[in-house]
């Protein structure tokens, strides 16, 4: 029979960590923590398998949970001496999700459950507290309404403030008992006028809506929104933790807290966190208060005049630090860890592996490397490849001059410049657009994760470092500034108030996620040097991976860049992009509007310097490095003016009729270019083009091997072969060059010629193409769009849908499909190497830096992937992973 709840407390646990796709991440570590001796208030949790039977069975439950439960309730109440439901033993519990990936802020929480009109009272008597139970009683009110019946909890924030005002108070801790009552009266009041029905006063009733609650969470908008951009997938459902209460409101010897074992930003080791006296969780993590630091050192190091928890209560820290130190070692990561004191004792709520921005990630893995904590390979392991794009956004130039409008926390690192929004909704709006938004919030909650992904950066008024704010724009490599208090945000007018001066929706702000400065207009900006610990992780990954890593680059920028991140030479070079500049785009527009091969060869000899040049200096900043030079791809019509104004404008300047022009254009129109004239099929139609080309690449050759005096070996890549007779044709006309060439200059020349695999049919075919081919590169940019018949720039209408419909997992123009194209490139690869032993195999579509693709191409052999230069990294990283995980 199958197993739907699993219980923990006192010591002994029937899950263990490493059962967290059952129980979820926050069950698995419960009942781990448990099973340390840790103080862990007790529970169960249902798994993530009764999640999956409720959505497969028309949200009904399996038929044995309402008994289940009911055990493990009894359970609690062996452990606590107490009875849910019961006021003369009252149990109150807290609801909590918890899938197998942490999704922080994504699904729902409920606490204080089991309260009502009578309970209350009990646990009044109970705790010698009336103020803490009516607070806590309020709290259940509210959080119930919202999370399980559908009331927003604005509502009851707008009573609460009004209350508030009316008595003359700052804080919530300022309401007494009574004045909870007057305002636990109007909650239940609105609650009735604005659902019909009264507030459920049965605690079993309570109990099951937060199961279904935290159930249907699973599927809300922000949770679908933050596995879609996290590849989590939705069949792996959640779980819910059902634990016995703790209080951290119960006066001034109680507090509630989350921290992590290192900095989360900058990978320090020192505990890293915040707490609020009289508080529950949701208060840190909401942002409704400006919290404590709990140690002295980061107290003093922020400036603040309230005490740490070092200082307050410092018995319960030493335990803390202790139990945080105890984790750390157990779990051999940095741990993000929730805790509540109840009257000076200390529970622990949660431990988890603490999400941490890239820097702090690299930092991380090679501290612990060095403290034998963990091995080198587990430290390359450790690291997502994906994230090292957070350490290439610019910084501030320190020359740059600051207009400080504003300073909050530095709550996630980097700059950004942006235009003011006040909204998410607006911050997608301007993505649309092409422009960049900073979206500016009193505190962001979960809905806003749209407009945290489309945003620059993030500002908040309110909140720590620990906030929602701070954490998902960490997660998301977003800079973010948190809790700037002397700004104020005007939703209503929709402005911002800083130091006096008003900004409105659209005017330019820069935010410093370093520092927390907040910042009028734009400032220059740095791009960052890449060092220290990432060069470790990089050197350990170099030390792992078998595949190679090349770059996309056709532009001397780009490939100095590429080099600069570890490119080992070049694996596309897109010749026509070269072809768009100034004087260049005009002897091309010659090329094609010449009646004759004569006249059409006098315009590539214009173009034939200009092309020497630039391979000449690609070799020379490749430094004997392999560049794979593709020939001439596009359809020729991408190279003539589309509008009537461009024609007019280009005919005058070429000297040549409007009609002329428009006629040519006219005649190289094609319905599908995509699958037209194009590639090696303009080679064969225009030999000389792909002779003018070849010359270029040899001659730079043997002159940039005379200035380095070594031998440059080009490699030229005919694309879109698809039958072996077009390469042999393009082939004959390169080596019929080469020969030329080599006789001019009395330099033997090495080379390799190869082809593009992009066609199904070649892939097919590899085995009769290797005969001529000495290297396969896969282009999985167009052998995608050609296996599936969908056009990459119109895909995005409907491949979305598709998506979230479950028709596909993933976007394959992202992520290489496995199982059709992938299967396609094995063939290939396979057929190919059985003709040709020694060809060489790699890879060139944007699939390049795709860390998920990458692996299929560890897994198929391949010798190569190329990506764009800031994606090289990225590919070093996810190709050392590969090597090690096969």
């Amino acid at each position: 029979m199958t197993k739907w709840v699993y219980t923990f407390g006192d010591g002994a646990a029937e899950g263990r960590a490493g059962d967290k796709n059952l129980l979820g991440g926050k069950g698995a570590n419960l009942a781990e923590m448990c099973s340390l001796g840790l103080p862990v208030p007790p529970g169960f949790t249902i798994t993530t398998d009764a999640c999956n039977h409720y959505y497969a069975n028309g949200r009904a439950y399996p038929d044995t949970l309402e008994a289940d439960v009911d055990e493990a309730l009894g359970h609690i109440g062996r452990i606590t001496g107490r009875s849910f439901g019961d006021p003369a033993k009252l149990l109150l519990v807290s609801v909590r999700s918890g899938a197998r990936a942490s999704m922080p802020g994504m699904m729902d929480t409920v606490l204080n459950l089991g309260l009502n009109d009578e309970t209350v009272e009990a646990l009044a008597t109970d705790s010698g507290d009336a103020r803490f139970a009516y607070d806590s009683y309020r709290r259940f009110i509210q959080m119930y309404s919202d999370v399980v019946m559908g009331l927003d909890h604005e509502v009851f924030e707008e009573i609460l403030e009004d209350q508030k005002a009316s008595l003359g108070y700052e804080l919530d801790t300022e309401l007494s008992a009574i004045e909870w009552q007057g305002v636990i009266a109007l909650y239940k009041a609105k609650v009735e006028e604005e659902l019909g029905k009264p507030f459920p006063q049965n605690p079993r009733e309570q109990l099951w809506g937060a199961i279904g609650a935290v159930f249907s969470s699973w599927m809300n908008a922000r949770a679908i929104t933050y596995r879609r951009l996290h590849d989590i997938p939705e069949a792996w459902g959640t779980a819910v933790n059902v634990q016995a209460m703790v209080f951290g409101n119960m006066g001034e010897t109680s507090a509630t807290g989350v921290a992590f074992t290192r900095n989360p930003s900058t990978g320090e080791k020192v505990l890293y966190g915040e707490f609020l006296v009289n508080a529950q969780g949701e208060d840190v993590v909401a942002g409704i208060r400006t919290p404590q630091n709990i140690t002295e050192a980061a107290r003093i190091a922020a400036g603040s005049d309230k005490p740490s928890l070092q200082k307050l209560m410092p018995e319960a820290f030493a335990n803390f630090v202790a139990i945080s130190d105890k984790l750390e070692k157990h779990y051999r990561d940095m741990q993000d860890l929730e805790f509540t004191i109840e009257r000076g004792k200390l529970w622990m709520l949660q431990t988890r592996s603490g999400k941490r921005t890239a820097k702090a990630a690299l930092k991380i893995a090679v501290d612990m490397a060095h403290e034998g904590l963990i091995t080198k390979e587990q430290a390359v392991a450790r690291i997502d490849p994906a994230s090292l794009d957070q350490l290439l956004h610019p910084t501030i130039d320190p020359r740059a001059e600051r207009n400080v409008i504003g300073v909050g926390l530095p709550a996630s690192p980097g700059a950004a410049t942006g235009e003011i929004v006040f909204s998410s909704d607006e911050a997608e709006e301007l993505k649309s657009q092409g422009r960049k938004a900073i979206l500016v919030r009193v505190e962001t909650s979960p809905e806003d994760i749209h407009g945290m992904h489309a945003a620059e950066g993030i500002l908040t008024t309110r909140g720590g470092m620990t906030s929602h704010a701070a954490v998902v724009a960490r997660g998301m490599g977003k800079p973010c500034v948190s809790g700037a208090g002397s700004l104020r945000v005007d939703h209503k007018a929709g402005v911002l108030i800083a130091l006096g001066a008003t900004f409105k929706k659209g005017d330019v702000i820069t935010i410093d996620g370093g520092n927390g400065q907040v910042l009028k207009g734009s400032v220059p900006m740095l791009q960052p040097e890449l060092s220290g610990d990432f060069a470790a992780i990089m050197e350990w990954a170099d030390g792992a991976r078998r595949m190679k890593v090349r770059t996309n680059a056709e532009t001397p920028a780009d490939a100095r860049m590429a080099r600069s991140f570890g490119a080992e030479g070049i694996g596309l070079c897109r010749t026509e992009h070269m072809f768009f500049d100034g004087a260049r785009i005009v002897a091309m527009r010659e090329m094609i509007l010449a009646d004759t091969e004569k006249d059409r060869r006098a315009a590539l000899a214009k173009l034939l310097p200009m092309q020497r040049s630039d391979f000449l200096e690609l070799f020379e900043i490749m430094a004997g490095l392999p560049v794979t030079i593709r020939l001439l791809d596009p359809p020729l019509h991408e190279f003539l003016p589309k509008t009537e104004e461009e024609v007019a404008e280009v005919a005058a300047a070429m000297n040549v009729s409007a009609d002329k022009l428009r006629q040519r254009t006219e005649a190289l129109h094609e319905f599908n270019p995509m699958l037209g004239h194009r590639g090696c099929r303009l080679a064969v139609s225009y030999p000389e083009i792909a002779e003018m080309q070849a010359r270029a690449i040899f001659e730079a050759a043997v002159e940039a091997g005379r200035k380095a005096g070594a031998l440059v070996v080009p490699e030229i890549m005919v694309p879109l072969v698809g039958i072996v007779k077009e390469l042999d044709y393009v082939k004959a006309r390169i080596d019929q060059v080469a020969k030329a060439v080599m006789d001019e200059s009395g330099v033997k020349i090495d080379y390799l010629t190869g082809t593009m695999i992009e066609l199904p049919r070649a892939a097919i075919r590899a085995h009769v193409i290797a005969e001529t081919a000495e290297f396969f590169s896969f282009g999985t940019n167009d052998l995608t769009q050609t296996t599936f018949g969908i056009s990459r720039d119109d895909a995005a209408s409907f491949l979305e849908t598709y998506r979230q419909k479950g028709i596909i997992e993933q976007d394959p123009f992202v992520s290489l499909d496995r199982d059709g194209v992938g299967e396609l490139v094995r063939m290939a690869a396979e057929k190919g190497k059985g003709t040709r032993p020694s060809i060489k195999l790699g890879i060139c579509g944007e699939h390049g830096g795709d860390p998920a693709s990458i692996r299929f191409c560890e897994e198929v052999g391949l010798d190569y992937v190329s990506c764009s230069p800031f994606r090289v990294p990225i590919a070093r990283l996810a190709a050392a992973q590969a090597a090690v995980a096969k």
